[in-house]
């Protein structure tokens, strides 16, 4: 009716444009229109004029009036909301944030960040700031990023949740910033300078990028920050103390959970979390959780997963999810199958458990689990039986390696589609493995350690799936079975274990473009049979993280200490 003009009693006079309205329907959906139809001067008023809103988003609002529903842009968005709020819409303002968060990327994420402090959304402007935060290189390129006052800039690159590979980053983008508005900006690089932590960059980023870069070798404040900051750094490598907040390192944008295990002659339930920022583990233990070993754990929507697993009394079928942010665990529907030497994995929001021991024999059974219906289902069993296997997923399949089938160390592997629900035999490993770690990194699966029927193993082999081979890389220090394996920082990292004579605290990371491994701080408890997952995009990593106000003298130790990496 309002497109045919059909009984409306109202024109609302927009830019060039006019809408014939229903002043019932406008004036009960806004108390805008209310007060603009009741008021004496319009009451018999049939035209009204509308200034400060486009009539492209006129057409928007009034079609949410009418219909309760709006088709939304990325281009439109923005003076739809403000148009909302000024007409009271409060309904509308709901959904276009709603809209907003849903859509939010490194091109939009500062504009939706300010907006929300304009028009008061704090859940919408606390996420925004988070994105930014974690997703800060991505941002630093966009067009919005130049657009940030030098107040916005430097709330962002002064905070510890910064999350960004190296400082040389944070320098790159506000040299970037200034250069875009030099002479209006250049006064404010100084300060901002300040907020860039320069004595944990490199002595040779230090001196090839900021000693040669034209604003600060031109300005004797910048001089002074950096030769500071070169003095501190020298401080801390020779163990003197110092009180400089900007020497401590940034919060790390993951957290790598150590979970459960064997240590010493029982199970634990010990939770260990890895900060790579800081080297440094902390516990973060629960004391209420049971403790287990031979279990599988995996990191999904907000919580971990801990699948099966064995108490020395009860081999287990139960699976039990951990909420990260508010620390509390929770009981999930059981498997199928009771499973310990359990193998685990995520595929498209599933959780996929497969093989294991169930108290009897090995299986070859595997199932899957919905967690937003929290039912397992079971899909198609491997070719083989397989216990202490261990599995990775790598473009849309899972890929499952050695193991043990009751007789002997498995050399054997296989990839399941979910697509199809079947499994497919792959190329055999060069090298028997049993309680052999498996990880998918830079586009190939790694096959670590492990028990070859006699020995320990330190050998690692890589597996392409194009090619269909497998290839032998570098070795690790400690032979290990047994143990934890994750991703994290773009490096491999094996976590304590057994070593053929006793079980192990010993972590080491593996760099694929260097060929290397490099020992890393130990863990707080030897233990074997644990399992670790990776944790990131929580609004409370500093739980998981060394406290950085008491990290200046934590720094100081690390860089003085013979556990140092080399």
């Amino acid at each position: 009716m309002r497109r045919t003009n059909m009984f409306c009693d109202a024109v609302l006079k927009v830019e060039d444009d006019q809408f014939p309205v229903h002043k019932v329907i406008l004036g009960s959906s806004s108390s805008y229109f209310r007060a603009m139809f009741e008021s004496g001067d319009h009451l018999f008023n049939r035209d009204f004029t509308i200034v400060g809103i486009s009539s492209e988003a006129m057409s928007l609002v009034l079609d949410f009036i009418y219909t309760g529903n709006v088709n939304l842009s990325r281009t439109d968005i923005q003076a739809l909301v403000l148009a909302a709020d000024m007409l009271l819409l409060e309904t509308l303002v709901e959904f276009c944030f709603d809209y907003m968060e849903r859509h939010m990327c490194p091109e939009n994420c500062i504009g939706i960040w300010k907006l929300s402090d304009v028009i008061i959304s704090p859940t919408t402007r606390h996420l925004a700031w988070r994105y930014i935060l974690k997703n800060f290189e991505e941002v630093a390129v966009c067009d919005e990023f130049l657009q940030l006052t030098v107040q916005e800039l430097t709330s962002i690159t002064e905070t510890d949740e910064l999350n960004v590979k190296s400082e040389s980053v944070v320098f790159d983008a506000i040299v970037h910033w200034t250069n875009h508005a030099l002479e209006e900006r250049k006064g404010g690089f100084p300060q901002l300078l300040t907020n860039v932590r320069l004595s944990l960059m490199t002595f040779s980023c230090m001196r090839d990028k900021v000693l040669q870069n034209a604003l600060v070798e031109t300005n004797d404040d910048c001089m002074n920050t950096v030769f500071e900051a070169m003095e501190e750094a020298h401080n801390v490598s020779v163990g003197r103390r110092f009180s400089n907040p900007l020497l401590r390192p940034r919060l790390p944008g993951a957290i790598l959970l150590a979970i459960g295990g064997w240590s010493g002659s029982d199970p634990t339930n010990g939770i260990e979390a890895y900060d790579y920022k800081a080297n440094r583990w902390v516990d973060v233990t629960i004391p209420e959780e049971r403790p287990r070993a031979y279990h599988g754990t995996v990191f999904l929507d907000g919580s971990v997963y801990c699948i099966g697993g064995f108490d020395r009394m009860e081999h287990f079928s139960s699976v039990r999810r951990l909420d990260v942010h508010t620390r509390t665990w929770h009981e999930m529907a059981p498997m199928y199958h009771r499973r310990c030497y359990v193998s685990v994995a995520v595929l498209h929001d599933r959780i996929y458990a497969m093989g294991g021991y169930n108290g009897q024999v090995r299986l070859s059974a595997a199932e899957v689990f919905d967690p937003m219906a929290n039912r397992w289902s079971l899909i198609a069993p491997m070719s083989l039986q397989r216990s202490d296997a261990n599995c990775a997923t790598l473009n849309d399949k899972i890929y499952i390696c050695g193991g043990f089938n009751g007789r002997e160390c498995l050399q054997t592997a296989e990839c399941y589609s979910p697509e199809t629900n079947q499994w497919d035999t792959i190329a055999p490993m060069i090298t028997r493995r049993s309680g052999v770690a498996v990880i998918a990194y830079a586009n190939q699966i790694y096959a670590v350690g492990g028990f070859d029927g006699n020995t320990r193993l330190r050998s690692v082999e890589a597996y392409n799936p194009r090619t269909r081979r497998w290839r032998m890389v570098a070795s690790m220090h400690t032979p290990r079975s047994n143990f934890g394996i994750e991703v994290l920082d773009d490096r491999i990292f094996v976590v304590g274990g057994f070593n053929g004579f006793t079980t192990i605290d010993d972590v080491e990371s593996y760099d694929h473009l260097l060929d290397k491994w490099t020992r890393v701080r130990d863990m707080g408890i030897l233990r074997s049979a644990l399992n670790c997952c990776v944790i990131s995009g929580l609004p409370n990593m500093s739980d998981y993280t060394v406290p950085r106000d008491a990290l200046p003298l934590l720094v100081m130790n690390t860089e003085s200490s013979d556990e140092e990496p080399n």
